[in-house]
Formats: C-alpha cells, sequence, structure tokens
C-alpha cells in the first residue's frame, strides 16, 4: 500500500516537472514579433506598458496600469487552558498566540499597450499569469500616517497597533513580457492579446525572456527531482514496516521511475516539434494573407487616388482659366462674370466636397510602407520559427525522436522565392 502512495506522488510529481518543461519549450520555441507584425495565434512580444487613462494604485500612489494591495494587523493574546497532567489531575497553564491577520484588500487592473519600436499592441490582462513589481512593503505603527489614512478606521481585537501595507502591480513604462494568444479587436482592425481557453500559456511578466524560461526550468528539475525521492520514499517505508526491503526494490524503483520520465519526455518532446511544425505552416499562411493583402489594397487605393487627382486637376484648370481671363482683362473694360465664376467654383465643390490629392497620396504611400513592412515582419518571423524548429530537429536528444518519427526540416523564405505577383504602381498623369 505504501508502495502504491509513493507512486502516485512520484506520478503526480512528475506530471507537474512535464508542465512546467512544456512551458520552458513553449517559450524557448516561440520567436519574438514585432507589435505591428502579431498575427492571429500563440505570440510572445517585449516593450513597455502604456496606457491612455493609467490607474493610480491605492497605497503607493504610483501612475500603473495593475495593482493589487493588501494590509495585514497584527494581534496577541494570552489564553488559559486546563489540561490533565499525568496523575489525572485538572491543571491550568496561559499560552501565547500572535498572528497576522487581513483587514483589507482590493486592486484593480484595466486593458493597457504594449509598445515596442514598431507600434502598440493591446493587452486584456485578465485571466493571466501576471509577475509584477513590489510598489510597496512597509510595518507601520499607530503613528504613522499611513495607518489610518489608508487602512481601515476600526483596529481588530486583541492589535498590537501595527499594520503591514504591502501592494503590487505594473507601473507605467514598465518593460514587459507578454507571452499568449492574439485575436482580433472588436472594434478596429487590430490585434490584441487576451485570454484563450486553447492558449497553452498566457503571461504577463516583469522578468525577462530568460529569467521566465529558468523559472520553468528550475521547476521541471525540482520536481523531477521529487518525484524519484517520492518512489524510493514510498519503497523505504513500505520495506520498514513489512521487513521484506533490500535493494533490488530500489533499483526497482529507480529503473521504473526512469522509464515512465523517459517515456513521457519522448511524448512531451514529439508533441512539442510536431506543435512547432504546425505553427511553422500558419507563419506561411500569414505570409500569404498580407501579400493578398497588399494584391488586393493596393490596386483599390490607386483607382481612388486617380479619381481624386482627376477631379482636382479639372478644379485647377477651371481656376487658372479664370485668372488669366482676370489678368488678360486691361483697365476699364469690363471683366468676365465674377458672378458665373463663382457659381461654378461652388457647383464644383458641391460636386466634389473633399478634393485632398496630396493627402490621398499621403494615405497611399503610408499603406504602401504599412503594407511592405507587414510583409517583411511576417516573412521574418516565418524564418524565424522554421529556424527555430529545424534546430529543434538538430539538438540532441530531440534529434533522434525526429528521426524516429521522421520529421523533415522546413525551408526558409529566401529572396528569390519571396516575390510574388508584385504590384506595380503606376499613377495617371
Amino acid at each position: 500500500m505504501l508502495n502504491i502512495i509513493g507512486a502516485a506522488i512520484a506520478l503526480a510529481c512528475l506530471i507537474t516537472a512535464f508542465t512546467f518543461l512544456r512551458r520552458k519549450r513553449l517559450i524557448d520555441d516561440t520567436p519574438t514579433s514585432r507589435a505591428l507584425g502579431v498575427f492571429i495565434g500563440l505570440t510572445e512580444l517585449k516593450g513597455t506598458a502604456e496606457s491612455e487613462t493609467p490607474l493610480t494604485s491605492r497605497l503607493a500612489g504610483i501612475p500603473c496600469v495593475r495593482y493589487s494591495w493588501r494590509i495585514e494587523e497584527h494581534w496577541s493574546r494570552t489564553v488559559m487552558e486546563t489540561y490533565r497532567d499525568s496523575k489525572g489531575r485538572t491543571q491550568t497553564r496561559t499560552r501565547h498566540e500572535s498572528g497576522w491577520t487581513e483587514v483589507a484588500h482590493g486592486g484593480e487592473s484595466a486593458p493597457f499597450y504594449l509598445r515596442d519600436d514598431t507600434g502598440l499592441v493591446r493587452v486584456v490582462p485578465d485571466g493571466a499569469r501576471i509577475e509584477d513589481n513590489e510598489l510597496l512593503d512597509k510595518t507601520v505603527t499607530q503613528t504613522d500616517p499611513l495607518y489610518f489614512a489608508k487602512g481601515p478606521g476600526k483596529e481588530i481585537a486583541n492589535s498590537d497597533h501595527r499594520r503591514r501595507f504591502s501592494e503590487t502591480g505594473i507601473p507605467l513604462h514598465t518593460k514587459l513580457y507578454v507571452v499568449g494568444h492574439a485575436r482580433e479587436r472588436q472594434d478596429v482592425v487590430a490585434a490584441e492579446i487576451a485570454r484563450d481557453k486553447n492558449s497553452p500559456i498566457f503571461l504577463i511578466s516583469t522578468r525577462t525572456e530568460k529569467q521566465v524560461s529558468s523559472g520553468f526550468g528550475a521547476g521541471y528539475w525540482v520536481f523531477m527531482a521529487l518525484g524519484l525521492v517520492a518512489a524510493l520514499a514510498g519503497v523505504l517505508v513500505n520495506g520498514m514496516v513489512s521487513g521484506a526491503s533490500g535493494w533490488p526494490s530500489y533499483v526497482i524503483a529507480t529503473a521504473a521511475y526512469v522509464l515512465a520520465l523517459a517515456l513521457g519526455w519522448a511524448w512531451l518532446a514529439y508533441n512539442s516539434m510536431v506543435n512547432l511544425r504546425q505553427r511553422v505552416r500558419q507563419a506561411w499562411a500569414q505570409v500569404d494573407i498580407q501579400l493578398k493583402r497588399r494584391h488586393d489594397l493596393i490596386p483599390n487605393l490607386v483607382q481612388v487616388v486617380e479619381g481624386y487627382s482627376t477631379h482636382e486637376r479639372e478644379v485647377q484648370t477651371f481656376v487658372a482659366q479664370m485668372r488669366q481671363q482676370i489678368i488678360a482683362t486691361p483697365p476699364g473694360v469690363e471683366g468676365p462674370d465674377y458672378a458665373g465664376v463663382a457659381a461654378g467654383l461652388r457647383a464644383v465643390a458641391e460636386h466634389y466636397p473633399d478634393l485632398k490629392a496630396s493627402e490621398m497620396f499621403l494615405k497611399l504611400q503610408g499603406s504602401l510602407t504599412e503594407t511592405e513592412q507587414r510583409i517583411a515582419l511576417a516573412r521574418d518571423y516565418c524564418n524565424d520559427i522554421a529556424s527555430f524548429y529545424n534546430a529543434r530537429l538538430e539538438i540532441v536528444p530531440d534529434r533522434f525522436i525526429a528521426r524516429l518519427m521522421q520529421l523533415p526540416p522546413q525551408p526558409l523564405i529566401s529572396a528569390a522565392n519571396f516575390e510574388r505577383a508584385p504590384i506595380n504602381v503606376k499613377l495617371a498623369e
């Protein structure tokens, strides 16, 4: 029975260890995207926390995008208790008790933006695992203004008149590392990072990617070791109770644990490489989407600008003719029909109320630049994740699983094969 309990604890530790390892591999295998190049699906971003209407933390008064606070009060008391001694006589004694009791807590969180050198991406933190900074950790007495200014006005029973104020949060402009699911926003045509029940991870951290990965790696090794200790402890205790324990039992337990560890790792490694290969294919699909966007967008924009250019050219020609008539009219000679000119101008303005070809040209230029940037980012992301996948196929011991399962490498996008049906923009004269 004790062997079974030890094996169950070892299995639970092993599952937890693989959960840490899976998250570590996921982070290590996900290339960092740029804000402008965020696509639908699992995304990794690095940038600073920004907000149009930042929050103000309750205790520290720091502008931030999220905060959580807690107030505890210390108490102590002396308790009289009765007991029976070894002779059955009733005795009394005093016992001192003390501790901290939470007297208030709260917090606030709101969607914010992650900014890098390419732009902004909206982040909805609800449901995320958040690793934030410590904003305040202070223990005060009644003489400190903070005691009653931020804490409850009434003390708890047996209070020692000491309170501990603690607050954590994400201050404005703090560097963040975010991994989560990108989806399309409902209000504008843009992406946002938000909770998705099918996403394997949603993390918002003030730590760096390397620190987060190392943390998951440490968790893997710790729980893996604890699992082995639990398995051996079960054998040891069972042997002490039954008296039938010996070194073969330890060897068998260790061999069974190592076998379970090897099979679990092989299963996890294969699934992670298959998932990575699927993400490479999705990256290729995103490149095609951006190319189609360019193919569909640019001709329509060109037609609009050509139309506005034609309208403006007609107006400019009309105004130039009127100007020439005015200049050519000698003094004392009846000039052109100004009322007719004004009426003509009003008619043109009413027919074409927004003749701003220069702005349209600028918008076209901006759209062209943004489209090419999106294509370049999609291409870079595709090459990055394909490189991560190909590296996994060569790293020992992953390469043995890859060869056993016949997982082929994925090609990179080169300049020679990337150009597909370019759009030539040629405006009418």
